[in-house]
């Protein structure tokens, strides 16, 4: 690389970090969104009168990447040809503003096949990580390749599946026993905990005595650790059938407590984690998160229990109500209510209460098959297909 080339590659490197926490608040910039708990803070989204309109759709290639959107930009990934892709698009219009490949073998195994991870962007860098563990960061503005990394760790059955977590300078991927962190800036790894295989879940992050920790579903484990330098700070068992630990752990009443949930047929579990040691407070098998996520609001828990919505009451696990017909789908929340995707394509719009399911709206977005969780930003409710295509729709009638 030429002199030129280098201080041009770093000067874009500092402007991405500079720009970093510049994020507005109806931004979704990482998987399952700003407060890493599928839960959007943006209100005024839902007229139900003006019904469910498709704004735009794209075919992107084979994947269960998410979206993100910040300002008015969305990203994800798919696999085309032999080749992995990460998108820009105008979240207005659909157009694609820019695109980055790289060679990467589709490798379906039980499901399509593609990147699993969603985009991860942080100020004006976007951080990806691929099925074998190829993380890169791009500029958010043209998808110019800044660095490139391979991760040591193995690679778990299915592929690397969580995204990137920027904490401070540090990138917090789920690789090895419990985490590995990366310079932002360089890709240069900071600690590490071993090449063994992790889970599939995103990293959480959580204070804890003033400091910043991670609380990570590895392969075998739910496990905390310190984000500065990785070491653990509890640790609890969680064996599943072929170590899928998928659904990310969900922190409950500002950190004291946190939900976990895998599926066939293991369940789930609600922990003390105010203390030194895990505390186990309820588990049962009314909640099995295979591939999909659990939301926590006001005292209940909504996710999918395998195939069946099911919402439980967080302080014992008890089953408030169930709904069926919405097949292995997937869910958020936003001001009040559940934005549902079934695996047909379906978006649903309920409220979010434990005294039963009640359908607010309902339209088709896509054909099926959908696992990949809905993201909701600036008034877009943005959904895809593992075989390929990204709708974006609205309720706001424009």
């Amino acid at each position: 690389m030429s002199d030129y080339a280098t201080l041009k590659r770093w000067a874009l490197v500092l402007v991405c970090l500079a720009a970093a926490d510049t994020v507005a608040a109806d931004d979704w910039p990482i998987y399952r969104g700003p407060a890493h708990n599928g839960i959007s803070a943006e209100t005024g989204w839902f007229m139900p009168a003006a019904g469910l309109k498709v704004l735009w759709s794209a075919n992107i290639g084979k994947s269960c990447s998410s979206i993100t959107v910040v300002g008015n930009r969305a990203y994800t990934m798919g696999n085309k040809a032999g080749n992995d892709i990460v998108y820009c698009f105008d979240a207005a219009s659909g157009k694609e503003i820019w695109k980055y490949s790289y060679p990467a073998k589709l490798e379906p195994k039980m499901y399509e096949g593609g990147p699993n991870a969603t985009p991860t962007v942080d100020g004006k860098c976007v951080y990806t990580v691929s099925k074998r563990g190829k993380v890169l960061c791009l500029s958010a503005e043209a998808g110019e390749k800044l660095w490139e990394v391979q991760l040591a760790a193995k690679m778990p059955t299915w592929g690397f599946a969580g995204s990137a977590l920027p904490v401070g300078d540090t990138l917090i991927i789920n690789a090895g026993g419990a985490g590995t962190a990366l310079d932002k800036a360089t890709g240069k790894v900071v600690w590490d905990s071993g090449t063994g295989p992790g889970g599939y879940s995103t990293p959480v992050p959580v204070e804890r005595d003033g400091k910043t920790a991670v609380v990570l579903f590895s392969a075998k484990s739910v496990v905390a650790v310190n984000a500065d330098d990785g070491k653990k700070l509890w640790q609890h068992e969680w064996k599943t059938s072929y170590d899928v630990n998928a659904a990310d752990p969900v922190m409950v009443d500002g950190g004291k407590k946190v939900f976990v949930s895998s599926g066939y047929n293991h369940g789930c579990a609600m922990f003390d984690v105010s203390g030194a040691e895990p505390k186990l407070l309820w588990a049962n098998k009314s909640m099995r998160n295979k591939h999909t996520n659990s939301v926590v609001y006001k005292g209940a828990i909504y996710g999918f229990d395998e195939t069946t919505l099911t919402c439980l009451d967080a302080a014992d696990g008890q089953v408030k109500w169930t709904h069926k017909n919405l097949g292995r789908g997937s869910l958020m929340l936003a001001d009040g209510k559940l934005i549902i995707l079934s695996d047909k394509g379906t978006i649903v719009i309920a409220d979010a209460t434990a005294e039963g399911f009640k359908q607010l709206a309902a339209g088709q977005v896509l054909r099926g098959p959908c696992w990949t969780v809905p993201a909701l930003a600036n008034g877009k409710i943005y959904a895809r297909t593992k075989t390929g295509m990204l709708s974006c729709s609205t309720f706001r009638g424009k």
